[in-house]
């Protein structure tokens, strides 16, 4: 699940933290990397629990209404399609979801207003009103359902924005990627793997944790030297101009470049080119290209910049 480009935005995070904070202790910089990591993972079943959640409250809705003093016969004999959804009663049983939300005691009781906003802005959708027109259950569009909720109300939904952050103050900014992998694993469900339906492994691939390892490992501990570089490639700007996490950023970069042979210099480029246009000024991503490019050059020169084709 956790690709390298979530890698690679985490370990910016965390050296321009290390650098600002004085403190300066590796292996505690190191563990709140992980720390940071394993949450994002822990957000993936977390946002999974929500829509569980949601239709619960939907059930619950549905059986205070049945069981009240005078109930309408449309109470009496109501349209259960979004309680019964397919996907949702399939997910509930999954075991490694079941495992997970037990070992980490994930819940949602703290925040049912987000319950509540969510399931109000659900049910009062043209989604859901086409949705519910539909007599029977379908699995294919009981998953697609959720999909487009997540994509879209999900996502842009502030209340939920706010809570995330107040547990985590990288979670709100992490919610594209995490629900891009939540559409991913919605995508892959299988009816007929029932509660034996596999979710996405904490790593996208096995040797990403040893790139994460690695990369902050010589970032920090190549950081001198390349902070020297980049001071001598940007000798022309006055350095108050100068965006400090734009400073980081080429600090990862070059670690990168210099310690993995195997990547593409355009691909490491291209990269971090795409992290300073998100995380830094307006000008950054030019700015952080040509300071890039001319060091690139320098180092191509000197034979220091090995790449295995």
């Amino acid at each position: 699940m956790i690709n390298r480009i979530l890698i690679r935005i985490k370990i910016v995070q965390l050296v321009f933290a290390y650098y600002k904070s004085g403190e300066k202790e590796y292996k505690i910089a190191e563990k709140e990397l992980f720390h940071s990591i394993e949450k994002t993972y822990e957000l993936y079943f977390y946002l999974l629990l929500l829509a569980v959640e949601i239709t619960r409250f939907a059930r619950l809705r549905i059986d205070n209404a049945m069981h009240k003093y005078r109930p309408t016969d449309q109470e009496l004999d109501p349209n259960c399609r979004f309680a019964n959804n397919l996907f949702i009663l399939q997910l509930e049983k999954n075991e490694d979801f079941k495992r997970f939300v037990a070992a980490k005691n994930l819940s949602w009781t703290d925040h049912p207003e987000v319950i509540k906003s969510l399931y109000d802005t659900m049910i009062n959708s043209s989604l859901y009103e086409e949705y519910m027109d539909k007599e029977e259950n379908n699995y294919e569009e009981d998953k697609e359902l959720w999909r487009k909720f997540f994509r879209h109300d999900i996502l842009e939904s502030d209340l939920l924005d706010s809570t995330l952050e107040e547990q985590n103050i990288y979670w709100c900014t992490e919610l594209d990627f995490v629900i891009s992998f939540i559409l991913k694993t919605i995508k892959h469900f299988d009816q007929r793997r029932e509660e034996k339906q596999s979710l996405l492994p904490m790593y996208n691939h096995e040797d990403d944790k040893e790139f994460a390892q690695k990369l902050f490992s010589d970032t920090i501990q190549h950081g001198e030297e390349n902070r020297k570089l980049i001071d001598e490639f940007t000798k022309n700007w006055e350095l108050d101009r100068i965006a400090y996490m734009d400073v980081v950023i080429m600090m990862v970069a070059l670690a990168e470049l210099q310690g993995f042979p195997t990547i593409p210099i355009n691909v490491t480029l291209n990269e971090y080119i795409e992290l300073a246009k998100q995380y830094s000024t307006e000008k950054s991503a030019t700015f952080v290209n040509g300071v890039l490019d001319k060091i690139v050059e320098h180092l191509r020169e000197e034979g220091k910049l090995i790449k295995v084709s």
